[in-house]
């Protein structure tokens, strides 16, 4: 058996980027996960990237530009390595403008994200009017910016699959430690992080979303009351999500998924006659 340096136990998408990572860097890798690769929440199908408000900076903000900026060169490697397509495209996203408040504080975060950003993306205004692909805005104005990104988590997890495969790296349901074990398990490790601690140390939260056929490839992901709509390159439009941190089943769907669906129809006009 050949030797290997890592063991990622955890095949979602934070596990096997780290691999790929790794592998990168010269390393042998293993990834163990009982369940095969995106079992967990990394098999969803919402994807938003998207950043923090342009104000108080500091450095989680700053690292998280970082992360959306180095995206697209990430995902053009993987796919270039393994053939699959992870469908990752940074197209921006569009929110409403609420009120006339909103608009003010949309005026500051122009002139802040011009700073912040190094004008490697923008954040600005702009009209509403004569615009198929956007949510219904009550001022006439819209939050465009130009740093958020999408990905499709199950074929991003599947292209990483792939791009390892081409690697040499296995991923199998078990394996004993092997050189370094870096743990991505996801709610399941939390599960086992708080019976051996006396406070909580985290929890999971279930998050229902749902896919219209609609085909947007290529557009703005968009943000309305509370709802992300995200426009995949596969001709589907991904919406969601709840957030509940109470519940019986992590995979199951009920009516809150329908409330969902409904306020994005409300929110974004396109989507009122799309099938689910």
């Amino acid at each position: 058996m050949a030797m290997v340096d890592v063991t990622v136990r955890g095949a979602g998408i934070f596990g096997l980027s780290v691999a790929w990572a790794c592998v990168l860097r010269g390393a042998s890798v293993r990834v163990v996960d009982p369940a095969g690769p995106a079992a967990g929440a990394s098999g969803g199908i919402v994807g938003a990237l998207a950043p923090h408000v342009p104000e108080n900076w500091n450095a989680k903000k700053a690292f998280q530009l970082g992360s959306l900026l180095s995206a697209e060169a990430f995902w053009a490697e993987v796919e270039a390595e393994g053939g699959r397509a992870p469908g990752y495209i940074r197209s921006g996203r569009l929110q409403p403008v609420a009120d006339d408040a909103a608009l003010a504080l949309a005026r500051q975060r122009q002139d802040t994200a011009a700073e912040l950003w190094q004008g490697r993306a923008r954040w600005e205004l702009i009209r509403a009017e004569d615009r198929d692909w956007a949510p219904h805005s009550p001022t006439g104005w819209l939050i465009h910016d130009t740093l958020s990104a999408l990905v499709h988590p199950r074929q991003a997890c599947a292209a990483l699959v792939a791009a390892l495969a081409v690697r040499g790296v296995e991923i199998v349901a078990e394996a004993p430690e092997a050189g370094q074990t870096l743990w991505a398990t996801g709610v399941a490790g939390l599960e086992t992080l708080n019976a051996g601690h006396p406070r909580l140390v985290g929890a999971g939260i279930k998050g229902q979303a749902a896919l219209l056929q609609l085909d947007q490839g290529g557009a703005a992901q968009l943000f309305a009351d509370g709802v992300h709509v995200i426009p995949h390159l596969d001709g589907t439009v991904a919406v969601g999500g709840t957030t509940e941190r109470e519940y019986d089943t992590p995979n199951s769907t009920d009516a809150q998924l329908d409330a969902v669906i409904a306020k994005a129809r409300a929110a974004v006009p396109a989507l009122r006659d799309a099938p689910v």
